[in-house]
């Protein structure tokens, strides 16, 4: 195999196996969940879709340091590696108060987006009240949640991607022992149902970030960045601007991106809520399998920022598309996959025949522009590893709110076309992106070195 597809397997399997596990708690949580009754998983999969922008926030405020981190780690520079670690413990600080704020005193609002329309199947006032008691603790994760992408990112710029790893795995172990003890009641735990899902989410979260951040420091020897990390948070003014300049842009990205998807939810929940449950099936299984192409992305921008730091520019271009391609011949096997289990994996809830419905259109839906996502995701990566964060800024965020929300938005209110038809769509929408980022790339207009201007 060419070395290139070695070294990139290398750091994004462990991410595969890391996300892949999560997703697998996330199943088993929804599975779980949803034995309650239809409300319950409809509740946490509101809160859930909530959770996913702040959690895409603070993704999209660590990459702008982590652009600089792959490239000062290829160049060889620890205290300039240093400064970006530091960064983002004070964005995660704003990302977080700013979160809990919106969430503490803007629930109701938050939640009541995505209950629209009657069922005599589902009971609103139930599924409010389940979606409260299931926010209201997982509030308590995101401090952990965040110092663990704080550490999580910077060892994966860095090369090590196993410890990010080991500590999922942990915090998978306790979240399984902890849902089946606390949803249920079993082993002498008393029975709380959503809300015992939620202490055992946080609880995992607690778990992951011990491992994760005891474990890196203490093997300093192998991360020399944290020797002397915390001597000071204090940035070169310098550095911190043009880190700044740079990750603005992806922060809002990441976060309007983010927030165009819920809105695109609560689009699609116009039509019912039977439509929410059925897209939460879909989402549940389909996250299941697109960690793969997610991890090579994320692979693509750290090796391709390496490359572009040492300024090796016909390197890290070449390799680029290489592994653009390669994510797309893969995405094709998951294509086949989701394909073939669409109609068995709806049968494990127990929920209505018609949500069921909903959830084997969306995941073949879904499974069917898999190549066209993976494929996107390679070109996104290799557009930020070079730092053109604001083409990615209106390649991705502004193309969402401009064409994908309007487009849903018409089709939804205004339109006779069912739902499916509609979801499908908005996902070919991103065909558009696939051409336009192409260009891009073969135009070699990302290619810079960011750490030797």
């Amino acid at each position: 195999m060419n070395s290139i597809y070695k070294r990139a397997l290398r750091l994004a399997v462990p991410m595969m196996i890391q996300n892949g596990i999560t997703n697998a708690v996330v199943l088993v949580d929804n599975i779980m969940v949803g034995s309650l009754g239809t409300e319950s998983m409809t509740a946490v999969s509101i809160v859930g879709q909530l959770m996913f922008v702040f959690n895409l926030a603070i993704f999209g405020g660590m990459s702008g340091p982590g652009i600089y981190g792959a490239q000062f780690f290829g160049q060889g520079n620890n205290e300039g590696f240093r400064g970006t670690f530091r960064l983002k413990h004070w964005i995660g600080l704003f990302c977080l108060i700013f979160g809990i704020l919106a969430f503490s005193f803007g629930s109701d609002f938050l939640i009541g987006l995505y209950l629209h329309g009657e069922s005599e199947a589902l009971n609103k006032a139930l599924t409010i009240e389940q979606a409260h008691n299931y926010l209201d603790i997982m509030i308590f994760g995101m401090l952990p949640f965040v110092i663990t992408q704080i550490y999580a990112g910077s060892l994966r710029e860095a090369g090590d991607s196993i410890n990010p790893m080991v500590g999922g795995i942990a915090s998978v172990v306790v979240d399984i022992v902890l849902n089946y003890c606390l949803i249920y009641g079993n082993f002498g735990f008393p029975q709380l149902g959503v809300r015992g899902a939620a202490i055992a989410t946080v609880a995992a979260r607690v778990v992951e970030m011990l491992v994760v951040v005891i474990w890196a420091n203490i093997n300093r020897r192998h991360q020399r960045f944290l020797k002397g990390v915390y001597k000071t948070l204090l940035i070169p003014r310098d550095m911190c601007r043009n880190m700044l300049k740079k990750g603005t842009p992806i922060f809002f990205n990441e976060f309007l991106w983010a927030a165009g998807i819920a809105a695109l939810t609560q689009c699609y929940s116009i039509r019912g809520l039977e439509v929410v449950a059925g897209l939460n099936i879909s989402n549940t299984i389909c996250n299941m399998l697109n960690v793969v192409f997610v991890a090579l992305g994320n692979a693509v921008g750290i090796l391709t920022g390496q490359k572009l730091g040492a300024s090796k520019y016909k390197e890290a271009q070449s390799e680029a598309f290489s592994l653009m391609k390669f994510t797309g011949i893969i995405c094709v096997g998951l294509t086949v996959t989701l394909v073939s289990i669409a109609g068995v994996f709806p049968r494990v809830y127990d929920t209505t025949e018609a949500v069921r419905n909903y959830g084997t259109g969306f995941i073949v839906i879904t499974a069917v522009f898999f190549p066209v996502q993976g494929y996107l995701n390679a070109l996104y990566f290799t557009l930020r590893s070079g730092g053109k964060t604001l083409v990615t800024f209106l390649f991705d965020s502004v193309f969402s709110w401009v064409v994908s929300l309007p487009t849903a938005i018409v089709l939804c209110y205004f339109s006779p076309l069912p739902i499916l038809f509609v979801y499908a769509i908005i996902q070919a929408l991103d065909i558009i992106k696939v051409i336009v980022g192409y260009i891009l790339i073969k135009k070699g207009v990302w290619i810079s070195s960011l750490v030797s201007e």
